[in-house]
């Protein structure tokens, strides 16, 4: 019986084939990195692009970096702390025909030192404050007779916490960034009929038109504006944690999509750069819903303006522990004296 010896000639063949399918793998992954590279060229490019408003906060030695002194055009600011935490001034405009110049969601965003707690506090607009250079007024307008920076002015001398940054969106911006996600999943604290569908008590999962429908609704809730604002609040939540969610932030094209949204609806401060908010993102990489926290502002009643307005009382006790709270970075104690 013959026994033929080993083909010598065969193990370079493999070694040959092995290195053309290794070629080709490395070939890939280089193709796919450099499309990834790609992708986060463009996102950083999208980002720094972000339309700037110097405008939306006040000069430097207005927010206390030098000796306050007196704007006349829109009267004093009070010494400020700066907080350990970071506070952003964000402001929600519904753009809609004869609106000009109103300011639909006030939110002061505080961010805890340690990144790993975000307050959202929402000042219903129809509180009664001190507005610098204008007397008492909702707080709305504020924003009416100074834009952001006497905005911000006004909720410096309510906290006497330097805001470090603002930004403002108009509401079509939020409907499209729920659309670029998917749609969000909100919870209603109230049910209400809207045009062609109906909110129910509990959970709602929403697009884009029916979102904006749900954070303007105000007439069928029993607290009218309040309520609203609760549940600008809760939507404000779930477009965050949607936004948060591998879903998202590992889907190129959701990103993509959310990321256009925002910054096509979006004007910022001068110190929100790319380079910042990205630091920021990677910062509060491990948020989760429960680390996303809403306040109201405090509120002891509903009253009248000398005018006849509608107004909301300032529960000022209130006010000035949570001013306190967000000095020493202590917003949690705030909460759990309430």
């Amino acid at each position: 019986m013959s026994h033929s010896l080993p083909d010598q000639a065969s193990p370079p063949r493999t070694r040959r084939r092995g290195r053309r399918i290794l070629a080709v793998l490395l070939g890939l992954a280089l193709l796919a990195v450099g499309a990834m590279g790609g992708f986060v060229l463009y996102l950083n490019n999208r980002i720094s692009h972000i339309a700037v408003d110097d405008t939306l906060l006040p000069p430097d030695a207005a927010q206390g970096n030098d000796n306050p002194g007196t704007d006349p055009a829109d009267g004093e600011s009070e010494p400020l702390v700066e907080s350990p935490g970071t506070n952003y001034l964000i402001i929600g405009s519904d753009a809609r025909p004869g609106d000009a110049g109103r300011s639909d969601v006030i939110i002061l965003g505080h961010v805890t030192e340690k990144r790993d707690k975000v307050y959202l506090i929402h000042f219903p607009r129809d509180l009664y404050v001190d507005i610098p250079g204008r007397g008492k007024d909702k707080i709305n307008a504020a924003y009416a007779y100074g834009g952001g920076a006497l905005l911000a002015k006004t909720l410096q001398n309510l906290t006497h916490v330097k805001i470090d940054h603002a930004a403002k969106i108009d509401f079509t911006g939020f409907q499209r960034m729920t659309d670029a996600v998917g749609g969000v999943r909100v919870y209603a604290e109230e049910a209400s009929k809207e045009s062609g569908f109906t909110i129910q008590k509990g959970w709602n999962n929403l697009n884009g038109e029916q979102a904006l429908q749900f954070v303007r609704e105000r007439y069928q809730l029993k607290e009218g504006d309040i309520s609203r604002g609760r549940r600008q609040m809760a939507f404000v939540k779930a477009l965050m944690v949607k936004t948060l969610s591998p879903g998202v932030v590992l889907n190129p094209v959701k990103l993509t999509s959310f990321i256009n949204a925002a910054t096509d609806n979006a004007v910022v401060s001068k110190g929100l750069t790319g380079k910042f908010l990205r630091s920021e993102a990677i910062a509060m990489r491990d948020l989760r819903g429960d680390d996303i926290v809403f306040i109201t502002a405090p509120f002891s009643g509903y009253g009248t303006a000398p005018n006849g307005g509608a107004i909301d009382i300032l529960d000022q006790p209130r006010m000035e522990s949570l001013a306190l709270a967000l000095q020493d970075d202590k917003v949690e104690e705030y909460l759990a004296d309430k």
